[in-house]
């Protein structure tokens, strides 16, 4: 018979605000290169609104291109209502490690006067700050609006995450077609998100002294507490039927860290977890150990060290958050060491994803066969404390999306190398000097439990 907890955490989900969905709206992008073409293809198909989130949007050869897509976009339609959200932060700084001479903002505001649009009918770049500085706290809501479609990816827009160039970093792509679910995106990015007592107009000249922190201080309060999807046209919960669900998450507590306990809690067979930083909370370490000790099954996929977007190779200049992919993997060996006798026995499956110089950037969660969470959440303390996050739960009952999640995850499984014995991951005297040496400097201060707080 259930226990407590399954029913608490079934009652949870089956709450949510779910719409209808038909499975032919559902279509699952399973490369990089595929999902830029995809992005571009929607933007020269908009009629109507193209709404656009992403953590930030680079200058570089994909940005532009991009941003070259959505200028053209407007110049074949006037009318048509173009508007991106970025980090308000992020924006106003390079790539880590990377010389340059003129920030992303300024970059869009240059692009503004060159193109010299209707000033009440031109391209909108929003600066979204969820606190005052970026470290505590960024804009990480994923999915993007082209007029009834959504494209929903983890992805940032650059030439890494859109495979411009050699190197690739490798996250998941949906396109859902589903008017109302649009309509509530669009919605909340409007009516939620859009504050202008704190968020600024990136493509002109922004304010950045502290006068700025109460108003965003004030944001990010409202934001956490007050704001979630509004979805019309929803329908009783049916446990037969294909469904799906917008859910926000900011601060602790939130619905979207309540969710994804509860499908942490619904799992009957099987659980499986993609992140790229291995660094989870403490509610779902606790929530794995249990469904271990119960005989559920576990698979992790995440990505071996060097597929970091953190690492640096040892022979190329040292930075701080050079670190931080050893940090994960000392986190990641420490859990195998505890769960050895499960790696033995098979109930646990911890894959390493590794393809050449590429990059892993996969989040989400899939339980028996029957919930897909497609989300930008780390899961990780920072996206459960600080960053703004948002996921889309789909209850797929009939099994209608299987043959595609089941493509998707044979095809993240390709370039993975299952983990037999933690002792293939390399210990702390290993790691290269500067590694080494910062990271027992943090453990001496216990400045690696802060570490993993806020990174």
């Amino acid at each position: 018979m259930p226990n407590t907890k399954y029913r608490q955490s079934l009652h949870q989900l089956q709450s949510l605000p779910f719409l209808p969905q038909i499975a032919e709206g559902v279509e699952f992008i399973y490369s990089t290169a595929d999902y830029k073409q995809h992005f571009i293809q929607l933007i020269r198909q908009a009629k109507t609104r193209i709404y656009i989130t992403a953590l930030y949007w680079q200058n570089d050869e994909a940005g532009q291109e991009m941003l070259a897509e959505l200028y053209q976009a407007k110049q074949r339609n006037p009318q048509l209502d173009i508007h991106v959200f970025v980090d308000f932060h992020r924006a106003q700084r390079g790539l880590i490690g990377a010389e340059t001479q003129q920030t992303n903002a300024e970059w869009y505001t240059e692009q503004r006067q060159k193109h010299a649009l209707d000033p009440q009918n031109d391209i909108a770049f929003h600066g979204v700050p969820i606190n005052t500085r970026e470290l505590f706290g960024v804009l990480h809501i994923k999915g993007s609006v082209f007029d009834d479609t959504i494209l929903y990816s983890g992805a940032s827009i650059n030439n890494v995450y859109l495979h411009q160039q050699d190197k690739y970093r490798y996250d998941r792509y949906q396109k859902i077609r589903n008017r109302a679910l649009a309509d509530s995106f669009v919605t909340f990015l409007s009516d939620c998100l859009n504050d202008q007592s704190a968020v600024q107009r990136l493509d002109q000249p922004v304010r950045k002294d502290k006068s700025i922190r109460p108003a965003i201080r004030h944001y990010r309060k409202k934001l956490s507490q007050h704001s979630q999807y509004r979805v019309s046209e929803t329908v009783r919960f049916d446990p037969n039927q294909l469904l799906i669900s917008p859910i926000f998450g900011l601060s602790n507590g939130n619905q979207l860290n309540a969710v994804i306990e509860a499908l942490f809690g619904v799992v009957q067979q099987k659980l499986t977890i993609c992140t790229p930083y291995f660094n989870f909370p403490r509610s779902l370490r606790l929530q794995l150990a249990q469904l271990l000790k119960e005989g559920k099954a576990v698979e992790i996929i995440v990505g071996d060290k060097t597929a970091n977007d953190f690492y640096v190779a040892p022979d190329k200049p040292f930075n701080m958050s050079a670190a931080l992919p050893y940090l994960y993997e000392m986190n990641l060996r420490n859990f195998c060491k505890k769960q050895q006798k499960m790696l033995n026995n098979g109930q646990l499956t911890v894959r390493l994803w590794q393809h050449g110089d590429n990059s892993y950037h996969l989040k989400g969660v899939w339980v028996d066969d029957h919930y897909i969470l497609l989300t930008g959440n780390n899961l990780n303390p920072r996206a459960w404390r600080l960053d703004a996050e948002n996921a889309l739960l789909i209850q797929d009952p009939q099994q209608q999306l299987q043959p595609q999640v089941q493509r998707e995850l044979q095809t993240i499984r390709q370039h993975t190398q299952q983990l037999r014995h933690y002792r293939e991951l390399e210990k702390l005297h290993s790691y290269p000097p500067e590694v080494k040496k910062l990271l027992n400097r943090f453990r001496r201060l216990q400045a690696d439990k802060i570490v993993r707080l806020v990174l």
